[in-house]
Protein backbone atom coordinates (compact mmCIF):
# COMPACT_ATOMS: atom_id res chain seq x y z
CA UNK A 1 0.00 0.00 0.00
CA UNK A 2 2.19 2.63 -1.03
CA UNK A 3 0.63 4.47 -4.30
CA UNK A 4 -1.42 7.10 -3.00
CA UNK A 5 -4.88 7.14 -5.10
CA UNK A 6 -6.25 10.28 -3.41
CA UNK A 7 -4.70 13.63 -2.78
CA UNK A 8 -6.52 16.04 -1.28
CA UNK A 9 -4.95 19.79 -0.26
CA UNK A 10 -6.26 22.71 1.24
CA UNK A 11 -10.00 21.90 0.81
CA UNK A 12 -12.14 24.19 2.06
CA UNK A 13 -16.07 24.21 1.48
CA UNK A 14 -18.35 27.00 3.19
CA UNK A 15 -22.64 27.34 2.86
CA UNK A 16 -23.95 30.76 3.28
CA UNK A 17 -22.00 31.43 6.68
CA UNK A 18 -20.90 28.04 8.48
CA UNK A 19 -17.80 26.73 7.39
CA UNK A 20 -18.37 23.29 6.96
CA UNK A 21 -14.78 22.68 5.77
CA UNK A 22 -11.42 24.20 7.22
CA UNK A 23 -8.69 23.73 4.92
CA UNK A 24 -8.13 20.20 5.19
CA UNK A 25 -4.94 18.06 3.48
CA UNK A 26 -4.45 14.01 3.21
CA UNK A 27 -4.13 11.53 0.90
CA UNK A 28 -5.64 8.02 0.75
CA UNK A 29 -3.31 5.09 -0.43
CA UNK A 30 -4.89 2.44 -2.85
CA UNK A 31 -6.42 -0.82 -1.23
CA UNK A 32 -6.53 0.86 2.37
CA UNK A 33 -9.51 1.26 4.29
CA UNK A 34 -9.53 5.07 5.63
CA UNK A 35 -11.51 6.32 7.84
CA UNK A 36 -13.46 9.49 8.60
CA UNK A 37 -14.62 10.37 12.96
CA UNK A 38 -15.59 12.57 14.60
CA UNK A 39 -19.44 13.82 15.54
CA UNK A 40 -22.63 15.31 13.76
CA UNK A 41 -21.72 18.52 12.12
CA UNK A 42 -18.27 17.60 11.99
CA UNK A 43 -17.60 17.96 8.10
CA UNK A 44 -17.37 13.94 7.29
CA UNK A 45 -20.19 13.71 5.03
CA UNK A 46 -19.08 17.53 3.03
CA UNK A 47 -15.69 15.51 2.34
CA UNK A 48 -16.69 12.34 1.26
CA UNK A 49 -19.94 14.49 -1.28
CA UNK A 50 -17.29 16.68 -2.44
CA UNK A 51 -14.60 13.56 -2.95
CA UNK A 52 -17.58 11.99 -5.02
CA UNK A 53 -18.42 14.94 -7.10
CA UNK A 54 -21.74 15.62 -5.67
CA UNK A 55 -20.41 18.82 -4.17
CA UNK A 56 -17.76 21.54 -5.75
CA UNK A 57 -15.09 23.08 -2.86
CA UNK A 58 -14.74 26.79 -2.35
CA UNK A 59 -10.96 25.82 -2.37
CA UNK A 60 -8.76 22.71 -2.62
CA UNK A 61 -6.87 20.58 -5.14
CA UNK A 62 -8.21 17.24 -5.27
CA UNK A 63 -6.67 14.03 -7.54
CA UNK A 64 -8.52 10.66 -7.57
CA UNK A 65 -7.13 7.93 -9.69
CA UNK A 66 -4.54 10.59 -11.22
CA UNK A 67 -7.84 12.99 -12.26
CA UNK A 68 -8.13 16.09 -11.12
CA UNK A 69 -11.85 16.24 -9.51
CA UNK A 70 -12.76 20.00 -10.96
CA UNK A 71 -11.54 18.80 -14.58
CA UNK A 72 -12.45 15.07 -15.12
CA UNK A 73 -15.36 14.83 -12.39
CA UNK A 74 -17.76 12.69 -14.85
CA UNK A 75 -14.59 10.24 -15.66
CA UNK A 76 -13.84 9.86 -11.53
CA UNK A 77 -17.49 9.07 -10.91
CA UNK A 78 -17.32 6.37 -13.46
CA UNK A 79 -14.80 4.32 -11.46
CA UNK A 80 -16.02 4.83 -7.91
CA UNK A 81 -18.84 3.52 -5.79
CA UNK A 82 -21.27 5.78 -3.05
CA UNK A 83 -23.22 4.50 -0.36
CA UNK A 84 -24.68 7.19 0.98
CA UNK A 85 -26.80 7.60 4.88
CA UNK A 86 -29.62 7.51 3.12
CA UNK A 87 -29.07 5.16 0.48
CA UNK A 88 -32.24 5.62 -2.25
CA UNK A 89 -33.39 2.20 -3.07
CA UNK A 90 -36.30 0.66 -4.91
CA UNK A 91 -38.85 -0.36 -2.21
CA UNK A 92 -41.22 -1.99 -5.15
CA UNK A 93 -38.39 -3.65 -7.07
CA UNK A 94 -36.60 -6.82 -6.25
CA UNK A 95 -33.50 -7.61 -4.49
CA UNK A 96 -32.45 -8.69 -7.95
CA UNK A 97 -34.14 -5.81 -9.77
CA UNK A 98 -32.57 -2.63 -7.94
CA UNK A 99 -29.23 -4.26 -9.08
CA UNK A 100 -30.25 -4.47 -12.08
CA UNK A 101 -31.20 -1.18 -12.53
CA UNK A 102 -28.07 0.57 -10.65
CA UNK A 103 -25.77 -1.58 -13.75
CA UNK A 104 -28.14 -0.11 -16.09
CA UNK A 105 -27.39 3.26 -14.78
CA UNK A 106 -23.35 2.23 -14.84
CA UNK A 107 -23.76 0.92 -18.40
CA UNK A 108 -22.38 -2.47 -17.42
CA UNK A 109 -23.73 -4.43 -20.11
CA UNK A 110 -23.74 -8.22 -19.41
CA UNK A 111 -23.99 -8.06 -15.78
CA UNK A 112 -25.63 -11.35 -14.82
CA UNK A 113 -22.77 -13.01 -13.56
CA UNK A 114 -21.47 -9.78 -12.06
CA UNK A 115 -25.04 -10.23 -10.18
CA UNK A 116 -24.51 -13.59 -9.01
CA UNK A 117 -20.88 -12.63 -7.55
CA UNK A 118 -22.72 -10.06 -5.62
CA UNK A 119 -25.47 -12.10 -4.21
CA UNK A 120 -23.45 -14.67 -2.82
CA UNK A 121 -20.79 -11.82 -2.04
CA UNK A 122 -23.47 -10.61 0.59
CA UNK A 123 -25.43 -13.69 1.26
CA UNK A 124 -28.67 -12.01 -0.63
CA UNK A 125 -29.24 -14.94 -3.17
CA UNK A 126 -32.46 -16.71 -0.80
CA UNK A 127 -33.99 -13.10 -0.71
CA UNK A 128 -33.22 -12.45 -4.73
CA UNK A 129 -36.86 -12.01 -5.19
CA UNK A 130 -38.12 -10.21 -1.67
CA UNK A 131 -38.83 -6.39 -2.45
CA UNK A 132 -36.72 -4.37 -1.27
CA UNK A 133 -39.26 -2.96 0.88
CA UNK A 134 -39.50 -5.91 2.91
CA UNK A 135 -35.87 -6.94 4.00
CA UNK A 136 -34.72 -5.93 7.34
CA UNK A 137 -32.18 -3.11 8.05
CA UNK A 138 -29.13 -5.34 7.45
CA UNK A 139 -29.89 -6.53 4.36
CA UNK A 140 -30.74 -3.30 3.27
CA UNK A 141 -27.63 -2.03 3.30
CA UNK A 142 -26.50 -5.23 1.89
CA UNK A 143 -28.25 -4.58 -1.21
CA UNK A 144 -27.02 -1.11 -1.04
CA UNK A 145 -23.71 -2.17 -1.13
CA UNK A 146 -23.94 -4.77 -3.88
CA UNK A 147 -25.60 -2.02 -6.03
CA UNK A 148 -22.67 0.76 -5.39
CA UNK A 149 -20.31 -2.54 -6.57
CA UNK A 150 -21.94 -3.83 -9.34
CA UNK A 151 -19.76 -1.71 -12.00
CA UNK A 152 -16.73 -2.65 -10.18
CA UNK A 153 -15.25 0.31 -8.50
CA UNK A 154 -11.76 1.10 -7.93
CA UNK A 155 -12.58 2.84 -4.22
CA UNK A 156 -16.15 2.81 -2.58
CA UNK A 157 -17.56 5.55 -0.13
CA UNK A 158 -19.36 4.76 2.74
CA UNK A 159 -21.06 7.30 4.97
CA UNK A 160 -22.03 5.67 8.17
CA UNK A 161 -23.11 2.59 6.11
CA UNK A 162 -23.58 0.70 9.74
CA UNK A 163 -26.01 3.08 11.50
CA UNK A 164 -29.13 1.77 12.74
CA UNK A 165 -28.29 -1.39 12.06
CA UNK A 166 -28.43 -4.47 14.67
CA UNK A 167 -25.12 -6.07 16.02
CA UNK A 168 -25.45 -9.02 14.08
CA UNK A 169 -25.73 -7.37 10.29
CA UNK A 170 -22.79 -5.20 11.63
CA UNK A 171 -20.83 -7.88 11.84
CA UNK A 172 -21.35 -9.18 8.43
CA UNK A 173 -21.30 -6.29 6.99
CA UNK A 174 -17.79 -5.89 7.91
CA UNK A 175 -16.99 -9.99 6.87
CA UNK A 176 -17.90 -8.20 3.50
CA UNK A 177 -15.34 -5.46 3.71
CA UNK A 178 -12.80 -7.75 4.80
CA UNK A 179 -13.57 -9.34 1.38
CA UNK A 180 -13.42 -6.03 -0.69
CA UNK A 181 -10.02 -5.55 1.07
CA UNK A 182 -8.48 -8.49 -0.19
CA UNK A 183 -9.62 -7.63 -3.60
CA UNK A 184 -7.55 -4.35 -3.13
CA UNK A 185 -10.56 -1.81 -3.07
CA UNK A 186 -10.06 1.04 -1.65
CA UNK A 187 -12.54 1.78 1.08
CA UNK A 188 -13.39 5.53 2.24
CA UNK A 189 -16.21 5.35 5.07
CA UNK A 190 -17.22 7.36 7.61
CA UNK A 191 -18.56 6.00 11.16
CA UNK A 192 -19.62 7.09 14.37
CA UNK A 193 -18.51 3.74 15.88
CA UNK A 194 -15.02 3.98 17.63
CA UNK A 195 -14.86 -0.01 17.52
CA UNK A 196 -15.17 0.19 13.79
CA UNK A 197 -12.82 2.72 13.49
CA UNK A 198 -10.52 0.82 15.34
CA UNK A 199 -10.64 -1.90 12.13
CA UNK A 200 -9.70 0.92 9.73
CA UNK A 201 -5.80 0.90 8.46
CA UNK A 202 -5.27 5.10 9.25
CA UNK A 203 -8.28 7.30 10.70
CA UNK A 204 -8.84 11.07 10.28
CA UNK A 205 -10.39 12.65 14.11
CA UNK A 206 -12.91 15.48 12.50
CA UNK A 207 -14.14 18.57 14.46
CA UNK A 208 -15.17 21.72 13.68
CA UNK A 209 -14.71 21.36 9.71
CA UNK A 210 -11.01 20.39 10.72
CA UNK A 211 -9.10 17.06 11.11
CA UNK A 212 -7.59 17.45 14.19
CA UNK A 213 -5.43 14.15 14.08
CA UNK A 214 -4.95 11.62 11.35
CA UNK A 215 -2.74 8.22 11.85
CA UNK A 216 -3.04 4.30 12.52
CA UNK A 217 -5.38 4.27 15.48
CA UNK A 218 -2.23 2.50 17.47
CA UNK A 219 -0.05 5.28 16.19
CA UNK A 220 -2.57 7.67 17.76
CA UNK A 221 -3.12 5.76 21.17
CA UNK A 222 0.65 5.61 21.56
CA UNK A 223 1.19 9.39 20.34
CA UNK A 224 -0.70 10.64 23.27
CA UNK A 225 2.35 9.39 25.56
CA UNK A 226 -0.38 8.65 28.26
CA UNK A 227 -1.97 6.34 30.12
CA UNK A 228 -5.83 6.07 31.18
CA UNK A 229 -6.20 6.10 34.80
CA UNK A 230 -10.38 4.53 34.84
CA UNK A 231 -12.13 4.98 37.84
CA UNK A 232 -15.39 3.45 38.45
CA UNK A 233 -17.82 5.16 41.22
CA UNK A 234 -21.50 6.04 42.16
CA UNK A 235 -20.30 9.64 42.99
CA UNK A 236 -18.62 9.58 39.39
CA UNK A 237 -20.28 13.32 38.03
CA UNK A 238 -18.86 14.63 41.69
CA UNK A 239 -15.05 13.43 41.24
CA UNK A 240 -15.36 14.50 37.70
CA UNK A 241 -15.76 17.85 38.85
CA UNK A 242 -13.13 17.52 41.74
CA UNK A 243 -10.27 16.01 39.08
CA UNK A 244 -11.30 18.96 36.77
CA UNK A 245 -11.18 21.59 39.08
CA UNK A 246 -7.79 20.36 41.02
CA UNK A 247 -5.43 19.26 38.28
CA UNK A 248 -4.67 20.19 34.67
CA UNK A 249 -5.49 16.33 33.50
CA UNK A 250 -7.78 15.75 30.29
CA UNK A 251 -10.56 14.34 32.25
CA UNK A 252 -13.64 11.98 30.57
CA UNK A 253 -16.97 11.02 32.12
CA UNK A 254 -18.71 7.71 30.65
CA UNK A 255 -21.42 7.28 33.24
CA UNK A 256 -20.33 5.33 36.47
CA UNK A 257 -16.73 5.94 35.22
CA UNK A 258 -13.64 8.67 35.48
CA UNK A 259 -11.11 8.42 32.77
CA UNK A 260 -8.31 10.40 33.42
CA UNK A 261 -5.34 11.02 30.83
CA UNK A 262 -2.29 11.15 32.97
CA UNK A 263 1.61 11.30 31.43
CA UNK A 264 3.23 8.08 31.94
CA UNK A 265 5.16 8.91 34.72
CA UNK A 266 2.43 10.30 37.02
CA UNK A 267 1.48 8.35 39.55
CA UNK A 268 -1.94 7.49 39.64
CA UNK A 269 -2.17 7.27 43.12
CA UNK A 270 -2.03 11.22 43.68
CA UNK A 271 -5.76 11.13 41.63
CA UNK A 272 -7.27 8.35 44.30
CA UNK A 273 -6.08 10.68 46.96
CA UNK A 274 -8.00 14.03 45.64
CA UNK A 275 -10.80 11.96 45.68
CA UNK A 276 -10.57 10.39 48.99
CA UNK A 277 -9.35 13.78 50.16
CA UNK A 278 -12.50 14.90 49.07
CA UNK A 279 -14.65 12.18 50.64
CA UNK A 280 -15.21 10.64 47.15
CA UNK A 281 -15.91 6.50 47.77
CA UNK A 282 -13.81 4.68 45.08
CA UNK A 283 -15.02 1.24 44.00
CA UNK A 284 -12.86 0.20 41.30
CA UNK A 285 -9.45 1.64 39.43
CA UNK A 286 -7.19 0.24 36.74
CA UNK A 287 -4.48 1.74 34.86
CA UNK A 288 -4.91 1.03 31.47
CA UNK A 289 -4.09 1.60 27.82
CA UNK A 290 -6.30 4.53 25.87
CA UNK A 291 -8.51 3.56 23.53
CA UNK A 292 -9.75 5.83 20.42
CA UNK A 293 -12.63 7.77 22.23
CA UNK A 294 -10.22 9.21 24.70
CA UNK A 295 -7.64 9.81 22.33
CA UNK A 296 -10.60 12.16 20.53
CA UNK A 297 -11.92 13.84 23.54
CA UNK A 298 -7.83 14.44 24.82
CA UNK A 299 -7.55 16.01 21.19
CA UNK A 300 -10.93 18.27 21.64
CA UNK A 301 -9.49 19.22 25.12
CA UNK A 302 -6.64 20.76 23.45
CA UNK A 303 -4.72 18.24 25.50
CA UNK A 304 -5.15 20.01 28.60
CA UNK A 305 -8.67 21.42 30.38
Amino acid sequence: MTDMIIAVDGLVKSYKDVQAVRDISFSVRKGEMFGFVGPDGAGKTTVIRILCGLVMPNEGEISILDFDLKINRQEIQKKIGYLSQKFSLYGDLTVDENIEFFAEIHNVRNYHSRREELLEFTRLTPFRDRLADKLSGGMKQKLALACSLIHKPAIIFLDEPTTGVDPVSRRDFWKILAKLLKEEITIIMSTPYLDEAERCHRVALFNNGKIIALDSPDTLKKGTGMSVLEIVSFQARKGYSVINSKTSHSVQLFGDRINVMLPLDTDPQTILNILRDDNIIIEDSRLTSPNLENVFIYNIQGKTK
